[in-house]
């Protein structure tokens, strides 16, 4: 754990110990909650993880529900939480359960746990990973980080190799990879160089699919139980918001009709992949509305309240974050204290650098 998250942690252990976030939640807890996880899986040793904040163990996993329902929350469908969402405040809080992406742990780690509490979850599915068509670009650059003392990024590119031979300068490649590939290329270059880097050091990105995937099979026998609701993520998993308003479209489409074509039912509800502001506009809200989706989730962090109501193609979500697996951690999420700070230090701030620091507590997909 790195100084800036030690200090997060701290943040969260002293809104805990000074009562700040009990005295905020009569104000800031909302409604309800949708949670937010994609690997549920034993804790690695390894010292390279910069994908660590993807996953929580099965221990905590329980904890979470556990604790969640001992602070008066009633875990529902997806469904059943839209619903009490548009009719109102209700008697009791709510939350949800999702996962992003199709990852093979939630059904051999995640599933049994929740199966055994009772407790409904959605799992949004890329169809293009599950058909491994797709790639699992931000797993296959740690990989590559991973093995390799240095990588040439572009044949003939005057910059010359990256090194990454120490655990330091494995961070800061990985980090760099990420942002150019995530910001500064188009998706399809982004997946271009994704697919001619894994071509060049050996890396074989369907294996790399199997191994973290689920298949239609997989997810055939998810659906089939009632705890269990299917949501579509689009085919490709591209930032929406960076593509065409018809590429945008015709990957949400082609992902809701390869599950609707696999598993014989039409996905209602839609989680963006990354889910941040860049990768996130009206313009693919409405077309989501328009294209009959109930809902819509992104990885803005906070809770749902009565204005949520108004955007349900826009909806935020709390990240169940594996660098912060504690107690403190999850039960300020609960008051919705560190939601309304952020908020709040970004308007009277308004500094990019301030915000974009902070908003690590809330990391989204990769």
């Amino acid at each position: 754990m790195n100084t800036r998250q030690k200090v997060f942690q701290s943040g969260f252990k002293l809104l805990n110990i000074s009562g700040l976030g009990r005295f905020m939640a009569p104000m800031t807890q909302g409604c309800g909650a949708v949670f937010m996880m994609h690997h549920i899986t034993p804790p690695r040793t390894d010292t390279f993880q910069p994908n660590r904040h993807l996953a929580i163990t099965p221990e905590f996993l329980r904890f979470a529900v556990n604790r969640i329902r001992s602070k008066g929350y009633e875990i529902l469908h997806l469904d059943e939480a839209i619903d009490q969402l548009k009719m109102g405040y209700g008697r009791k809080r709510y939350a949800v359960l999702t996962f992003d992406d199709g990852y093979k742990d939630n059904l051999e780690q995640a599933y049994p746990v929740l199966k055994e509490l009772g407790a409904p979850f959605t799992v949004f599915v890329t169809s293009g990973l599950i058909d491994r068509t797709s790639e699992l670009w931000w797993l296959a650059i740690e990989r590559l980080v991973a093995a390799n003392s240095e990588l040439v990024i572009t044949e003939g590119s005057e910059k010359g190799p990256i090194s990454c031979a120490t655990p330091e300068e494995k961070d800061r490649c990985y980090e760099h990879l990420m942002d150019v590939l995530g910001r500064e290329v188009g998706e399809e270059e982004q997946r271009a160089i994704v697919r001619a880097l894994a071509a060049r050091y050996g890396l074989d990105l369907t294996a790399l699919a199997d191994e973290y995937m689920m298949t239609w099979d997989d997810l055939r026998q998810l659906a089939a139980d009632p705890l269990v609701t299917i949501g579509a993520h689009t085919h490709d998993h591209y930032a929406l918001a960076r593509l065409s308003a018809e590429a945008a479209e015709g990957d949400i489409d082609h992902g809701a009709h390869r599950i609707e074509q696999e598993l014989g039912l039409r996905p209602k509800h839609f989680a963006y992949p990354y889910g941040k502001p860049y990768s996130v506009c009206d313009r693919d809200a409405e077309y989501l509305e328009h294209a009959g989706f109930a809902s819509a989730l992104t990885t803005f962090p906070g809770v749902l309240n009565s204005t949520s109501a108004k955007t349900p193609m826009k909806l935020p979500r709390v990240s169940l974050n594996g660098r912060f697996q504690t107690s403190d951690t999850l039960d300020q999420y609960l008051t919705g204290a560190p939601f309304a700070l952020y908020r709040a230090a970004s308007w009277l701030t308004g500094s990019l650098r301030f915000t974009s620091s902070f908003s690590h507590l809330f990391p989204s997909t990769r």
